[in-house]
């Protein structure tokens, strides 16, 4: 069961990368991780830094795919970003939070791109 929802989860994964390609982003790397957290997708959209969290779902019994992107995932995601902008030096640049949420009810995920999905929580800082 569990290797079935990793495969699931790497299929939602991989269909959002190439949406994100297909709409102008530059993939940096996937599964990023560090002690804060993993952030699934990290991009370039122009000049700006995205930090992406994908979210699947084969039917809404628990609610909306974004609606899993709660404070504490917030929280996850924001506090890895930022280990990442500063062992890059990238503190300066442009960044924002998307999520790219996929619902499967067929072969085909309908993909929907919700930029600036949420701040930097305001209890992190650089």
């Amino acid at each position: 069961m569990l290797r079935a929802r990793q495969e699931f989860a790497r299929s939602g994964e991989q269909a959002a990368a190439g949406f994100l390609r297909a709409n102008g982003y530059k993939i940096i790397a996937r599964n990023y991780k560090n002690k804060f957290g993993e952030i699934d997708i990290i991009a370039r959209e122009k000049d700006t830094w995205v930090f992406v969290e994908v979210k699947a779902r084969r039917s809404e019994s628990f609610g909306p795919p974004e609606a899993a992107v709660d404070k504490f995932k917030q929280g996850q995601i924001s506090r890895a970003a930022l280990m990442f902008l500063k062992e890059n030096k990238l503190l300066e640049e442009k960044a924002r939070f998307d999520v790219v949420s996929l619902r499967y009810t067929g072969q085909l995920p309908r993909i929907n791109l919700i930029k600036n999905a949420f701040e930097l929580d305001g209890r992190y800082s650089y």
